[in-house]
């Protein structure tokens, strides 16, 4: 599939021009029709009876787990169905059995949703030990490695910064995870579905992944992926119906991976139509995307930072998908207002969830930063208007 062929699935796209992927992404039709599909023609809950709308229901949600398991290369049992990525990562950091003196490294310009999680085990007892990233926003393997011991239970890194667009080396810090024999998790929300995420290449233990952003899915969908040398090591955080094989009053008997992780109803149209993203992705092709996304990432950068007035974050030899910048020292909220009220231009502006990246910038008092970010669906047109626009702005200064 062409570029213009995904823009003419998106009717967003006919009135704004989109540069917030890394926030969420408009859902294409069919992505909308296979949820719509579900409300029209079986919608009932899965797992739940013996009727045939029943079984449709929960064949096409085993469809969709498929479909997300084979995306990232790995199997279906190792795939928990989660609201999105945040749920994903507090099951790691809630369900394992973290002990007093236990270790957990993480760097500090992780998304809020890689960083509080982690900060909270402080107070069982949890040495939180936290690397520091370059000036670039990039992080040195080396500093991971002195940061672990023996004592350290995990270590987790986001693949690419959501603050800054920076591509983390997570096959380099993976081995010296494992080398210390400590778990390792990889926060995927920014490179799934913009490049190849292999989770078997990567040697992550676990990698929690959104489906509104990437992959073009609809919100309230993300998935955990846990692989099946660590399940056991792994509790559930909510029980309930669905998790079960049996019930006394004397205990119960949880069911296997991951059922025992999915209490309750799930978003069970969201996640068919995850599958059908899934689907849609593969028709582009994903190798197809990141080279459209190197490309948009290099002219975003090279037009952005060009204009007088105008300073971007990231290390600009090693960001992806994701730029991070200022202008003429003014607030971002008022930028990005000005973006949208003169061109239809969508960004992001303020912290963007990563108060620490910020600090670690000295941003945090100035109010963040203006952050544009890119999917296949972007062209160079929309580049070329984002500078136009912002020359006059900075000259408005």
């Amino acid at each position: 599939m062409r570029t213009e062929d995904v823009r003419r699935d998106i009717p967003l796209l006919r009135d704004h021009v989109y540069l917030d992927a890394a926030s969420t992404t408009p859902t294409p039709l069919p992505v909308v029709r296979a949820m719509t599909e579900y409300f029209e023609e079986y919608n009932a809950n899965t797992g739940r009876g013996a009727y045939s709308l029943v079984l449709r229901a929960t064949r096409k949600l085993q469809e969709a787990r498929e479909k997300v398991a084979g995306f990232i290369n790995a199997s279906s049992d190792e795939i928990v169905f989660t609201k999105n990525t945040s749920e994903a990562i507090n099951i790691v950091a809630g369900g394992l059995r973290f002990r007093k003196g236990d270790s957990v490294v993480v760097p500090n310009i992780e998304h809020h949703s890689n960083f509080l999680p982690w900060l909270r085990l402080r107070e069982r007892g949890v040495d939180v030990r936290v690397v520091k990233a370059d000036e670039g926003g990039v992080v040195d393997p080396g500093r991971i490695e002195d940061a672990v011991d023996e004592t350290t239970r995990l270590v987790t890194v986001t693949h690419i910064s959501n603050a800054l667009g920076t591509v983390q080396d997570v096959e380099e810090i993976g081995r010296i995870a494992h080398d210390v024999g400590a778990l390792y998790l990889v926060d995927a929300a920014q490179s799934i579905g913009h490049m190849e995420v292999d989770v078997r290449a990567i040697g992550a233990d676990f990698a929690a992944f959104p489906g509104h952003k990437g992959t073009l899915g609809p919100v309230g969908t993300g998935f955990l992926y846990c692989s099946t040398d660590v399940q056991g090591e792994l509790e559930p955080l909510m029980l309930g119906g669905g998790t079960v094989l049996d019930v006394s009053e004397d205990g119960y008997v949880l069911e296997d991976f991951p059922a025992k992780f999915e209490a309750g109803t799930l978003n069970i149209a969201g996640f068919i139509g995850l599958g059908a993203s899934i689907d849609y992705m593969n028709r582009i092709g994903i190798r197809r995307i990141q080279k459209h996304g190197m490309k948009m990432t290099e002219e975003l950068h090279a037009t952005v930072s060009s204009i007088d007035g105008i300073e971007c974050y990231g290390d600009p030899q090693n960001i992806y998908g994701i730029l991070s910048f200022n202008i003429n020292k003014m607030d971002p909220h008022d930028v990005a207002k000005i973006l949208d009220e003169t061109a239809g231009i969508c960004v992001r502006s303020g912290h963007h969830c990563a108060i620490p990246a910020m600090k670690h910038l000295a941003l945090h008092e100035t109010g963040g930063t203006v952050r544009a970010s890119i999917h296949y669906y972007n062209t160079s047109e929309e580049i070329q208007l984002l500078g136009e626009t912002l020359e006059e702005i900075a000259g408005m200064g």
